[in-house]
């Protein structure tokens, strides 16, 4: 994909998604009484060198990892595989979940060394859809431009998963979403 179409095509999502979350619709996770001051996420800018074509490193066995949720819950995932990367001249793994055997979506929840300070303390997450995130060679895209904060972080109505440890990124991922702009400090 070249470079302009896919900033067109981010940009895109991110005013969709602002529409969304700016809507009467009820399934919106911003709060009814502050959508009137809702003028729509902030953002990193959008840069390319957080925009990766991987080999997803699958796991032998699938184990199941128990993550706990912001409301004291748990859940098991299935830690599906492993994704390594350079950011800069630092090599670096995160890990990638499936809720089950039969999903072909990757969830992937991380933390890095903007989280707590430019980005939502808790982390943030990348879904990778299989007929919209891999290559026709079969490689996945990482696009960290797509990170997004958790719903918990608008609205106390949602829990959401922590992320395990093994995918707390020592590097600063200026891509994607950054705190919530209504968010209280």
């Amino acid at each position: 994909m070249e470079i302009l179409e896919w900033k067109a095509e981010v940009e895109k999502e991110r005013k969709v998604k602002d529409r969304f979350f700016k809507s009467r619709y009820p399934g919106s996770p911003i709060p009814f009484e502050d959508r009137a001051k809702f003028k729509g996420l902030d953002y990193f800018p959008l840069d390319p060198t957080y925009r990766f074509e991987l080999e997803l490193h699958e796991h032998e066995e699938k184990g199941a990892v128990r993550m706990a949720y912001t409301k004291g819950q748990e859940r098991d995932f299935l830690q599906w595989g492993e994704f390594r990367f350079k950011v800069g001249d630092r090599e670096q793994a995160i890990q990638a979940y499936k809720n089950d055997l039969a999903e072909e979506r990757l969830f992937i929840l991380f933390r890095d060394a903007t989280s707590g300070k430019e980005t939502y303390g808790a982390g943030r997450y990348l879904d990778l859809e299989l007929d919209r995130d891999q290559t026709a060679e079969g490689k996945w895209i990482l696009d960290f431009n797509k990170a997004y904060n958790p719903w918990c972080v608008y609205s106390e109505n949602y829990t959401c998963p922590l992320v395990p440890p093994e995918n707390q990124l020592k590097v600063l991922i200026y891509a994607g979403e950054k705190n919530y702009p209504l968010k209280e400090k």
